[in-house]
C-alpha cells in the first residue's frame, strides 16, 4: 500500500523549516520518492525569539509556542497550494527548546493540534516523549529511517547544528558526536556572516593546539552511547572553554573545524563503517568535508541535493508513517530506552471522518 506523507523538520541551526512531501510503499520502504521539498525561512524576529526562549516568562513561552505552530500550519498551507492530492498525514518534529533527557525533561514547540486544525490534515508530533518516559534519550530518532530507507549504506553522518552518526548493520547504534553548524555559525556571525560558506573564514585561521586538546578532553566525548547533545550543552560546556582563550576569532573557528572533523573521523573509524552517507547543511561545506576525508579512509558519499538538504524531514515523514501503521519507530539500542517503542501523538482534524 502507498501513503503520501508530509515531513517537517526544524533543527538547532535555525536555518529554516524544511518540508518534504514523500510517497512511501509499505511493500518496500526503500522504494520512496520525494514529490516536493521546500525550506521556509524564519523571519529575524521569530529566529531571535526561538534563540532566547529559555529566558522567557511562562506567558512569553506559551505565546512563542502558539506563534510557531501557526507558522508551521501557514507554511504547510502555502506548500500544498499547488499539490493536487493532500497528504494522508503530516509528521512534524517541531523545534526543540528543552532537552534534558537524563532528567526526563524535553519540549518541542509547534503543537500538532493547531497544525491539524488549520490544515485539515491529520498531524503527528511529539515523537520523543514516550521514549524519554521509558528511560531513553528520546534521540536520535533518525536511525530507523536510515536503516530502512537507505539499506545500501552501513553508516550515516548528519552534519546539522550538531553532528550525529549511526551504524545500521546488525544492532543499530547512533548518537550525537559533537557540535557542528551550531558552533561554526556562532563564530561566523562574528564576521557578519550567517554561516561560513565553504569554510572560507575558518580556513584563514590557525589551529590552536592547546585549545584543541582541551576541547577533545570534554567529558561527553569519553562517554559511551546512548548519549545526545543540546544547545544548553553548547553554551554551558563547549563555549565556556573557548571563551577562556584570548586568540583571534579566525583561530577559534579554525580550531573548531579541526575539533569537529577529528571527532567525526574518530567515530567513523571506531564504528568500522565501510560506506557512509553524509547529509545536512555541513555536507555543502567543502572545507569541512575535505578535512573529514583527510582523516578517514572510509568511503564517503554525498547524495543528491534533495537528500542532503531534506533527509531529516523525509525521515520524519517516515517516522510518521510507522506511527500511523502502529509500528515501532524508536530503537532502544539507540536511545537507551527499556524497549523499542512507538512515539508520536496523533491529532485528527475537525473534519475527520473514519473510513
Amino acid at each position: 500500500m502507498k501513503y503520501l506523507a508530509l515531513g517537517i523538520m526544524s533543527g538547532t541551526s535555525l536555518d529554516g523549516l524544511d518540508l518534504a512531501l514523500c510517497k512511501f510503499d509499505t511493500n518496500d520502504f526503500s522504494d520512496f520518492s520525494i514529490l516536493k521539498a521546500t525550506t521556509f525561512d524564519f523571519n529575524e524576529q521569530l529566529k531571535l525569539k526561538i534563540s532566547n526562549a529559555l529566558k522567557f516568562s511562562v506567558i512569553e513561552f506559551v505565546e512563542l509556542h502558539k506563534k510557531f505552530r501557526k507558522f508551521i500550519a501557514e507554511s504547510v498551507n502555502n506548500f500544498l497550494k499547488d499539490v493536487p492530492t493532500k497528504p494522508d498525514f503530516i509528521a512534524s518534529h517541531g523545534h526543540t527548546i528543552v532537552h534534558f533527557p537524563n532528567n526526563g525533561i524535553n519540549f518541542q514547540i509547534g503543537a500538532g493540534s493547531t497544525i491539524a486544525a488549520l490544515t485539515g490534515i491529520t498531524t503527528i508530533c511529539d515523537f520523543r516523549s514516550v521514549d524519554i518516559d521509558l528511560g531513553g534519550q528520546g534521540a536520535p530518532l533518525v536511525p530507523i529511517g536510515d536503516k530502512l530507507l537507505f539499506p545500501q549504506f552501513d553508516g550515516f553522518l548528519n552534519i546539522g547544528g550538531f553532528a550525529n552518526i549511526s551504524k545500521t548493520t546488525s544492532k543499530t547504534v547512533a548518537y550525537d558526536i559533537s557540535p557542528a553548524n551550531y558552533a561554526l555559525n556562532f563564530f561566523a556571525q562574528k564576521f557578519d556572516k550567517e554561516f561560513d560558506f565553504n569554510g572560507n573564514i575558518g580556513r584563514q585561521g590557525a589551529v590552536n593546539q592547546i585549545l584543541l586538546d582541551k576541547l577533545n578532553k570534554i567529558d561527553y566525548y569519553h562517554k559511551q552511547p546512548p548519549k545526545s547533545l543540546s544547545d544548553h550543552w553548547f553554551f554551558d560546556v563547549f563555549l565556556k572553554i573557548i571563551d577562556e582563550f584570548q586568540i583571534s576569532n579566525k583561530d577559534k573557528l579554525r580550531t573548531i573545524y579541526e575539533h569537529i572533523t577529528s571527532q567525526i573521523a574518530k567515530n567513523i573509524d571506531n564504528l568500522n563503517i565501510q560506506r557512509i552517507m553524509i547529509t545536512g547543511g555541513g555536507a555543502f561545506n567543502t572545507f569541512l568535508i575535505d578535512l573529514i576525508k583527510q582523516k578517514t579512509t572510509t568511503e564517503i558519499i554525498i547524495p543528491e541535493k534533495n537528500i542532503v538538504q531534506f533527509k531529516e524531514s523525509i525521515i520524519f515523514a517516515f517516522l510518521g508513517l510507522l506511527r500511523y501503521l502502529g509500528k515501532n519507530n524508536c530503537l532502544a539500542s539507540v536511545t537507551g530506552a527499556k524497549y523499542n517503542n512507538i512515539g508520536g501523538a496523533i491529532y485528527l482534524p475537525p473534519n475527520y471522518k473514519k473510513i
